[in-house]
């Protein structure tokens, strides 16, 4: 008990020196952002964590709108696509509306449960063509949350070039529009849809037209899915908590 309290308190003083320093280097960009950027930009944030170091630029950014500061999730949505074309052996290109729900973390939840599959008797359901639940549920899931981690292990370094053009994909879709019936996953200001606490930076499904996002709205949620998405909330809310507490 001695041993597990001792190892926690030393991740949580590593933790709130990284969340120190990175308060410190976004609310120096934030009032860059604030001093000189055009009111109507677009931030897309990229390092880690993302959601909450997006959250702490949009804090010290009063003047840039909060549909304005995005993260990016678009990497883990398009490893989610790549896995799942895989499995069924199909091009990605005909793979739509997988959903990354919550942190770009280990917690984040790769969800399936409303993608499709183009195939020539039109789109079918991924969980019908796959067919195999302990396969989506487990190592779906968890190569998907443990990929970056995975490339680091192999290559000794990080996927730079896979988030950059994700990020590319992102910002073409932010501003140029998503096709029509297909959605995709980006980390947004969080004004509680699907009982997320308003406030955080989460990433959700969204459709993009004429430069703006928006949340889709009505999917249905298992309870599988719902506490995998609660989970990966609290994490958000605890590491914004701790944002906070290094403001003090």
């Amino acid at each position: 008990m001695v041993l597990r309290w001792s190892w926690l308190m030393l991740h949580f003083l590593f933790l709130r020196d990284v969340m120190s320093k990175n308060v410190s280097i976004y609310k120096a960009q934030a009032s860059a952002l604030e001093a000189h950027a055009a009111p109507n930009c677009k931030v897309l944030v990229v390092a880690n964590p993302a959601n909450t170091n997006a959250l702490i630029l949009k804090e010290f950014a009063p003047s840039i709108p909060e549909r304005n500061v995005t993260c990016l999730t678009r990497l883990d949505h398009n490893r989610a696509l790549g896995q799942i074309s895989e499995r069924l052996n199909v091009q990605v290109s005909d793979v739509k509306n997988v959903i990354i729900w919550g942190n770009h973390s280990s917690t984040q939840y790769p969800d399936v449960n409303h993608a499709t599959v183009k195939t020539s008797s039109g789109e079918k359901p991924v969980c019908e063509l796959v067919a195999d639940d302990a396969w989506l549920n487990g190592e779906f899931i968890t190569t998907v949350q443990q990929r970056g981690a995975a490339i680091i292990k192999a290559r000794k370094l990080s996927s730079a070039l896979s988030a950059a053009s994700s990020a590319c994909d992102h910002i073409r879709d932010w501003v140029l529009g998503t096709p029509e019936g297909t959605f995709v996953s980006m980390g947004v200001y969080s004004d509680g849809s699907y009982g997320v606490p308003a406030g955080l930076i989460y990433s959700f499904p969204v459709t993009c037209s004429g430069g703006e996002w928006k949340i889709v709205q009505g999917l249905p949620i298992d309870e599988f899915s719902r506490k995998k998405m609660d989970a990966t909330a609290q994490e958000l809310s605890e590491e914004k908590a701790l944002a906070y507490s290094c403001l003090e």
